[in-house]
C-alpha cells in the first residue's frame, strides 16, 4: 500500500533529516486519439503551472516534477495509467478529461493514496460514487449543464422539433439525459432520440433520418469530433438546423472540422475562464508561448493551484493531511476564489450558453 510507504518515507526522514526528493504529479488526459486536443490543454495548462510554481520556490521549498499520462479516453488505459502513476510514487494527479477514464481511474487512486481532481469530467457519479476521500473536480457537473440546456432549449425553441442523439458514453449519454429530462420538466417533449457510435466519419444515415423528421434543433451529447461531421453533413443536406452541445465543444479544431458549417452552434460551458482579471497574467504568458488558453487549460492550472495551497496548508504532501485541507480551504486560482463540497464537488459559478462564430466562440449575448 502507497500510504504505508508514505508513512515509512516520513519516519525515515524524521530520523535522518534528510531533503525530500521533489514532488512528483502528473496529469492525464487523451494525448492521443481523436480528443487529443483536450490532452494538449491539459498538458500545456499543467506544464504552465508546475513552471510558475517552481519559478517561484516550488512547492514547501521543493520542486514539481510533472509526468504526463495518456489514456486516449480509454477506461482500461485510464487503469492502466493510474497504476503507473503509483508505482511512480505520484502523489497527485490533475485528471482525466473524460468521465469514463476519471471514474474508474479513481478507484485505484483512492486505494493507492493519490489525490486526484478533474478539471474536467463532469459526470455526476465521479463524486456522487468516490470511492473515498482525495477525490475532487474543479469543473461543473451534467445535471447542472444539463439543467441549464435543457430549459434554455424548451424556451427558446418551444415551437421547434428538437432531436437528442447521445455517443453512448458516461459523458454523452449522461449529458444528453440530463438535458432531456430537463426540457421535458419544463414541459417539451423531445420528437427523436437516437444513440450514434463516436468515432464513425459518415453520419449520413443518421442526418437523413433527421432531415426526413424534420428536425429545427439537434442536441448532441458528445464530442467535437463528431458533433463537427454532423453539422458539416447537415449543411451539405442543405438542412438549416441549429446543432447545441455542452462543454466538448470548447476546442477550437470544432471550426477546424466545420468551417463555416459551424456557424451558430450553440453550447454550455462554465464562465470563460479567460475573461477572470485574476487569470490575465497566466493568460499573457500562454499567448507569449503561441497557446490560446482554451477550453480546460486553466482548469488544469487551477486543479495544481488548489493542491499546491493545501499542500502548504498541510506541510506536508501526506495523503490524509492534504485531503483535509482541500475539505476544509478556500483557494485563490484563474478560475477565482474555490472550495469544495463534501462530495469533492467544487462550488463556482454554473454553466452558461455560449455561440460559435466566425470560427470563435463567445457568451451568446456577446455573439449576436
Amino acid at each position: 500500500m502507497k500510504k504505508a510507504l508514505l508513512t515509512s518515507a516520513a519516519l525515515t526522514f524524521a530520523l535522518t533529516g534528510a531533503a525530500w526528493a521533489d514532488i512528483l504529479i502528473a496529469t492525464a488526459g487523451p494525448m492521443t486519439g481523436q480528443y487529443a486536443s483536450f490532452g494538449a490543454q491539459m498538458k500545456a495548462g499543467a506544464e504552465q503551472a508546475v513552471e510558475d510554481i517552481n519559478a517561484a520556490g516550488g512547492v514547501n521549498g521543493e520542486k514539481l516534477v510533472l509526468e504526463i499520462g495518456d489514456d486516449a479516453c480509454d477506461p482500461k488505459q485510464a487503469v492502466a495509467v493510474a497504476n503507473q502513476f503509483a508505482g511512480k510514487g505520484v502523489v497527485f494527479v490533475a485528471g482525466h478529461f473524460c468521465s469514463g477514464s476519471s471514474i474508474p481511474a479513481s478507484a485505484v487512486y483512492s486505494e493507492e493514496g493519490i489525490i486526484q481532481i478533474s478539471p474536467a469530467s463532469t459526470n455526476p457519479k465521479f463524486t456522487d460514487e468516490r470511492p473515498g476521500p482525495g477525490i475532487y473536480r474543479v469543473c461543473g457537473r451534467d445535471d447542472q449543464q444539463g439543467a441549464v440546456a435543457g430549459a434554455y432549449l424548451a424556451k427558446n425553441f418551444a415551437d421547434k422539433k428538437v432531436a437528442i442523439i447521445n455517443d453512448k458514453t458516461a459523458y454523452g449519454k449522461g449529458l444528453a439525459d440530463e438535458t432531456q429530462a430537463a426540457m421535458e420538466k419544463a414541459g417539451k417533449k423531445a420528437d427523436l432520440v437516437e444513440s450514434y457510435t463516436a468515432g464513425e466519419k459518415d453520419y449520413t444515415a443518421l442526418v437523413s433520418k433527421l432531415k426526413q423528421a424534420g428536425i429545427d434543433v439537434l442536441y448532441v451529447g458528445g464530442y467535437h469530433t463528431e458533433a463537427g461531421l454532423m453539422a458539416r453533413q447537415m449543411r451539405d443536406q442543405g438542412m438549416n438546423t441549429v446543432l447545441v452541445s455542452g462543454d466538448a465543444l470548447v476546442t477550437d479544431e470544432y471550426w477546424a472540422i466545420t468551417g463555416d458549417a459551424g456557424e451558430g452552434t450553440l453550447m454550455t460551458f462554465s464562465p470563460d475562464p479567460r475573461k477572470n482579471e485574476k487569470a490575465a497574467p497566466v493568460v499573457e504568458k500562454f499567448r507569449a508561448k503561441g497557446i490560446e488558453p482554451e477550453g480546460y487549460v486553466l482548469y488544469t492550472y487551477a486543479a495544481i493551484q488548489a493542491w499546491k495551497q493545501a499542500v502548504e496548508t498541510a506541510k506536508s504532501t501526506e495523503f490524509e493531511a492534504v485531503t483535509k485541507a482541500l475539505d476544509d480551504g478556500k483557494f485563490d486560482t484563474v478560475l477565482g476564489q474555490l472550495e469544495f463540497d463534501d462530495k469533492g464537488d467544487v462550488t463556482l459559478p454554473g454553466y452558461v450558453f455560449y455561440k460559435w462564430h466566425d470560427g470563435k466562440y463567445d457568451y451568446l449575448e456577446a455573439s449576436k
